[in-house]
């Protein structure tokens, strides 16, 4: 339950603040940037509740990756197709955007790995 929390906290925090940009761009009559903040909002709310994924420790990290593509695959992919930001026209339309999904979702994955390998990294050498 703990775990949910936290990453209710973490997905509502970015969600409010790109809430509040995207009611304050409608009030200044964009439109449109309005709608690709409330968008961008409904995102940072998946990525944050589901960030906690990874603190499930009685979980293998391939487990973790896998819950963590499905929720991502359930919640910010449809939200993509939503966002109108892509034409759908064809089944290979929405092919198009889902590899672009997946290209995205595999470059913030291993940037992340990465970084967080070298802080670990930095932390041992502190250590020492």
């Amino acid at each position: 339950m703990q775990l949910f929390l936290n990453g209710l906290i973490r997905g509502t925090i970015p969600f409010i603040i790109l809430l509040l940009i995207s009611i304050w761009s409608k009030l200044q009559g964009s439109v449109g940037t309005s709608r690709i903040f409330l968008f961008y909002s409904l995102i940072a709310f998946f990525l944050g509740l589901t960030s906690v994924i990874y603190q499930i420790k009685q979980w293998n990290f391939l487990k973790q990756i896998v819950a963590h593509y499905i929720a991502m695959l359930m919640t910010v992919f449809p939200t993509l197709l939503l966002l109108g930001a892509y034409t759908l026209d064809s089944f290979g339309d929405v092919l198009k955007v889902y590899l672009e999904f997946n290209k995205v979702g595999l470059i913030l994955f291993f940037s992340s790995f990465f970084i967080i390998k070298l802080f670990k990294k930095m932390n041992v050498a502190k250590r020492d």
